[in-house]
């Protein structure tokens, strides 16, 4: 018997999964050690977003992660995964410090898109998303960035301009949710599924048009089956591509951004 066909939406609700992997679990097992840095300098420490230093034998990173949260409680701590603006201004501010210092970035994508709440909108958001998307457009360290579960709307691409974009199998990436997109386009936000389907944001899509370089396959078709089996085809990753983009000349590392992006 053929096996059924996994549908994008499909895909949707395996991002979505509540015992799906966070950020926080692929770190422990990617990074021999981590530490984490807190705050913008600005306003406060938004947990939506986890930054820190780590290492892969000698090589250090920076590593700015959105983190969901996996009961109740954690949730609503993390702020659901949606970042305020001083989450983003707290990862630029650890993003600049990597420059700094000449450490490869590692950016782990998940999130439902930025907070739209009045507090976050009044100190910025739109500003926040803006400049980070500038400012690593110029960044002259290596970038990796790996979308992990939900990468939806201006909250996912704040933190995801880098020379190498990777996606898990089930992840999705997209400009915003499909529930989002039915309301706007039907005003009917029950057509999810049906949107789902003509968005292109499952990470084969994604990888015709060019828009990712490369799908990360998941054991037995889930991650969460085998967190250190994915952790380390991450890593193996991880550890490949910074050699390459190390290898290039600065300025060509970030032309080559630059017209990656552009081409978009």
């Amino acid at each position: 018997m053929a096996s059924k066909k996994i549908t994008a939406w499909d895909r949707v609700l395996i991002a979505r999964e509540a015992d799906r992997p966070t950020a926080l679990d692929y770190i422990e097992n990617i990074f021999d050690e981590f530490m984490e840095l807190h705050g913008d300098r600005y306003f406060k420490d938004d947990k939506s977003i986890v930054c820190g230093l780590g290492n892969i034998g000698k090589q250090n990173y920076t590593i700015v992660a959105e983190q969901k949260g996996r009961n109740t409680k954690e949730n609503i701590e993390r702020n659901f995964g949606m970042p305020n603006p001083e989450a983003y201004r707290k990862a630029l501010r650890f993003m600049k410090q990597a420059e700094k210092f000449g450490r490869p970035i590692v950016t782990f994508i998940d999130t439902k898109g930025a907070y739209p709440g009045l507090g976050a909108e009044e100190r910025g958001q739109g500003e926040a998303i803006a400049r980070n998307l500038m400012e690593m457009s110029d960044l002259e360290v290596p970038i990796i960035a790996i979308v992990i579960g939900e990468g939806s709307s201006g909250g996912a691409l704040a933190i995801g301009v880098g020379d190498r974009v990777l996606m898990l199998e089930n992840a999705v990436y997209s400009i915003l949710s499909p529930e989002g997109y039915a309301s706007i386009l039907w005003k009917d936000s029950s057509r999810a599924e049906e949107a789902a389907e003509k968005m292109k944001l499952t990470a084969k899509d994604l990888l015709n048009l060019g828009v990712i370089d490369e799908v990360l396959k998941e054991p037995n078709g889930n991650a969460k089956t085998d967190v250190e089996k994915m952790s380390e085809t991450m890593k193996k990753k991880i550890v490949s591509i910074t050699k390459e983009l190390q290898a290039l000349d600065v300025n060509e590392l970030v032309e080559n951004r630059y017209q990656k992006f552009r081409k978009m």
